[in-house]
């Protein structure tokens, strides 16, 4: 068995799910692994927290977006989100990122995606965040939006975002490999605000209780800003471009597949719209489609009997085509909506962008 074939797979192996003496062995190796990554993360935060790591600035006041943990939490339309709240405000922002997989002089996958949905806010994507930071600047941005700047402490920020999913708010509570913590809980320390993603896949008892433990998490500090998001489908997207109406999936046969952080969640979402899957393919989070990976997905589509292909517009970006197997290939966009703090934190995001840049 492979140990990390897909972001299902994996997620089933650290919550237990998967069983028998092979996935068993796979964790406790896991566990292993999780020590010395664990004082990695201790050791670099302290660093900064003690001023042995720099901080540099941007030049113009930052707001960052990110997550504690691995995998999908539903950052990405909380960073579209920011950036039209800012826009609307009268600023001029970037959206700065890592450029996740994308090769030099080519366009991120994240620099795509937002590029669908923000037109014209410029997307800079570079490893070294401070670098990306100033090159926006260049560009005539007064604010940058750091796309999962959680852990990127070298970049000064004015407000720091976290996204927890609710879900599954912190990763099986276990340090990665052996979870899906990117550090632990009691680094929320460092957040102003926390945004509750996918709220309403809960109940209000769930939701209150993910609050109780961010503040324990904190010390008792209950000083952040909380915020309760929904991720509301809005729209069905082609590569062109094209508009087309989410009841199109109501009855339909469709076959999809997704390449995300938490793709069982995708393939929910589509069938609460009513959507027929006939096929579902999932692959690892930020996954690379070569033409093997298209013919198979294209004859998945014929032998399914699927009337429409669906994926997400982070896939569509990469698979950068109209049909499959003869079939239109669409992507369901999402975008973030607020059910609690959702005021307040636009308030916060558009007085932060006013800083006096460090």
């Amino acid at each position: 068995m492979s140990l990390l074939p897909d972001a299902d797979t994996f997620k089933r192996l650290t919550d237990g799910s998967l069983r028998g003496p092979g996935p068993a062995a796979a964790r406790a190796m896991l566990a292993g692994i999780s020590v010395p990554y664990g004082w990695i993360v201790a050791a670099r935060n302290i660093a900064y927290d003690r001023g042995l790591l720099a901080v540099r600035g941007g030049g113009v006041p930052v707001i960052s977006i990110g997550n504690l943990t691995l995998g999908g939490t539903g950052k990405t339309p909380l960073v579209a989100w920011a950036a039209r709240t800012l826009a609307a405000a009268g600023r001029r922002p970037a959206i700065v990122s890592r450029g996740y997989g994308a090769k030099p002089g080519e366009v991120s996958d994240e620099a795509a995606e937002l590029a669908l949905v923000v037109p014209g806010v410029p997307h800079v994507a570079d490893r070294d965040r401070v670098a990306g930071a100033r090159a926006a600047v260049t560009r005539g941005a007064d604010v940058i939006v750091l796309d999962d700047g959680f852990q990127h402490r070298r970049l000064a920020r004015d407000l720091d975002i976290v996204a927890i999913d609710a879900t599954d708010p912190f990763g099986g509570e276990r340090l990665f490999p052996r979870g899906l913590l990117r550090e632990p809980p009691a680094s929320l320390r460092r957040a102003d605000a926390v945004v509750l993603t996918r709220a309403a896949a809960v109940d209000a008892e769930s939701r209150a209780a993910i609050r109780r433990a961010v503040i324990a998490a904190r010390g008792g500090d209950s000083s952040m800003l909380w915020a309760e998001a929904s991720h509301r489908p809005v729209a069905l997207r082609d590569h062109a471009g094209g508009l087309h109406d989410l009841d199109r999936l109501r009855g339909c046969r469709v076959a999809a597949f997704a390449g995300i952080g938490n793709p069982a969640a995708f393939r929910a979402t589509l069938t609460g719209l009513g959507a027929d899957i006939a096929a579902y393919t999932p692959f690892a989070d930020h996954h690379a489609y070569g033409d093997g990976d298209l013919e198979a997905l294209a004859a998945t589509v014929r032998t399914s009997g699927a009337a429409l292909a669906v994926t997400t517009l982070k896939d569509l970006v990469k698979v950068r085509r109209l049909d499959l197997g003869g079939i239109q290939l669409v992507a369901l966009e999402i975008a973030a909506t607020f059910s609690v703090g959702g005021d307040e934190l636009a308030a916060a995001v558009v007085a932060a962008s006013q800083s006096v840049a460090r």
